[in-house]
């Protein structure tokens, strides 16, 4: 083919990303296009830390693009209007791009796939941001896997896919007078000012962040990731993941090559589960769709959650009486993310001591977490409030005072987040509420609610719809 356009959306680097190596190889002159979409932009789960992300990591990838002589052009409105206002344009006669699983992105390519159809131009997907698709890995029954130790299994048995390789200089050069938008100087010209620190973004940033990881935390990973204090507990590659900055097959590589120098591989092989648990959120989103707006169980859409929304709010800002809860929203709320552990603690303390919604928690996660992805954070909410795959048992309930004595034992993590708690010792910290006249005094507010009491109330909640 002399033109192929590669449609850029969550796989943002030049390297090992499989649309953009076949369009530059089977093509003569290669379009690199981004495309803005206001059905995107205006959703109320995306938020200004997510959209920063996005463009600094369009920045680099431009930069990068351009080292190899490639232009990246940049559109703004309906993505298949665009796409075939850009074939007409150059004569393209294809457009590539990788595969998305989430329900609109599925309707969003059918149509566009549907309109260049049309217009006289072929389009194809490809594979990209998963190893295994949703009907890939299949039980013996041939239905998809709804366990995740099984799937894990499975996964593990099949061989890996090498890195695909970056793709090469230009060939021919595009058209100058072929128009592209500029990158806006920040979020705010998309309507999502940003109050966040801005994380390291683009593909650089990625190799980085992988590069530090592997050298020497990734080892101690099965005994520091549940510690939000501890910088070697997490690698800081989900916002990468998610936008595609790097590809789980770079990661995969880099960490057999890693394996190979070392005896002892639990860190690796623990942090390896983490990666298959994003796969595996992404194939029950594709094989269930109907999770990203209801309960994967059914008959748990007949829960009445009695939570209120002066509730809600003070869990949003940090002021919920618990110390670790406190200090993980405030630090979501002012870095756009937080650690997994975290993310645990207080989707648990929403859905079953506040008993709240988990789509309420849900949808404040992706507003606020610069790594919001659809697949990940519906599984892990569901998963915390006990209703869906694989979850944990509705009667499994953390409670919010001894997780923060088990995993911040210090108190770092809550000092750091909670500073009116600064200057309070472990005990004291963890155990505010036991003295009301120093609790007076701190300004800090009283605990929201009695856990032990709550607990009792979501036991009953939960065994009043059980097996309905």
């Amino acid at each position: 083919m002399h033109t192929v356009i590669h449609w850029f959306r969550r796989d943002l680097r030049i390297s090992d990303n499989t649309a953009l190596h076949e369009a530059w190889n089977r093509s003569q002159i290669l379009i690199p296009v981004f495309i803005w979409d206001d059905a995107i932009l205006r959703s109320p789960d995306v938020g200004p830390a997510r959209v920063a992300f996005l463009l600094r990591s369009l920045e680099a990838l431009a930069r990068n693009l351009e080292t190899l002589g490639h232009r990246l052009i940049v559109r703004h409105g309906p993505p298949a209007e665009q796409l075939v206002r850009i074939a007409q344009q150059t004569k393209a006669a294809a457009v590539f791009t990788n595969r998305d699983y989430e329900p609109y992105s599925v309707h969003r390519d059918r149509h566009a796939a549907a309109e260049l159809y049309q217009a006289g131009v072929y389009f194809e997907s490809f594979k990209d941001s998963v190893l295994w698709e949703g009907k890939e890995i299949l039980t013996q029954a041939g239905a998809p896997y709804t366990v995740f130790t099984p799937y894990s299994k499975a996964w593990r048995a099949r061989p890996r896919p090498a890195p695909v390789p970056r793709i090469g200089p230009a060939k021919r050069q595009l058209d100058p007078s072929l128009s592209s938008l500029p990158l806006p100087q920040d979020s705010s010209a998309l309507d999502h000012p940003l109050s966040q620190s801005l994380f390291p973004a683009g593909e650089h940033a990625a190799q980085a962040a992988l590069k530090h990881f592997v050298q020497s935390a990734v080892h101690q990973y099965d005994e520091d990731r549940n510690f939000p204090a501890k910088e070697s507990g997490t690698s800081r590659l989900s916002p990468h993941l998610r936008f595609g900055t790097i590809n789980i097959r770079t990661i995969l590589h880099r960490l057999t090559q890693v394996a190979a120098d070392r005896p002892v591989q639990r860190g690796i092989q623990v942090w390896e589960s983490e990666l298959i648990w994003r796969e595996f959120y992404l194939q029950i989103l594709a094989n269930f769709p109907r999770v990203a707006t209801g309960n994967f169980r059914p008959e748990y859409d007949q829960l009445e959650w009695s939570g209120t929304d002066e509730q809600f709010q003070a869990w949003c800002a940090g002021r919920t009486g618990f110390p670790i809860v406190d200090a993980a929203m405030r630090c979501l709320n002012a870095t756009g993310w937080m650690h997994n552990r975290l993310r645990m603690i207080v989707a648990m303390f929403l859905t079953k001591d506040l008993l709240i919604s988990w789509q309420r928690g849900e949808r404040y996660f992706m507003r606020q977490l610069v790594d919001g992805d659809l697949a990940a954070n519906n599984g892990g909410w569901q998963w915390s409030a006990g209703t869906g795959t694989d979850a944990a048992p509705y009667f499994r309930i953390f409670n919010p005072v001894t997780q923060g004595e088990k995993f911040d034992p210090s108190g770092e993590f809550i000092r750091q987040w909670v500073p009116e708690l600064s200057q309070l010792d472990s005990k004291q910290l963890h155990r505010l509420a036991d003295n009301p006249l120093l609790l007076s005094r701190t300004g800090y507010p009283p605990p929201l609610i009695d856990h032990a009491r709550q607990r009792e109330k979501c036991l009953a909640m939960f065994k009043a719809v059980k097996g309905a």
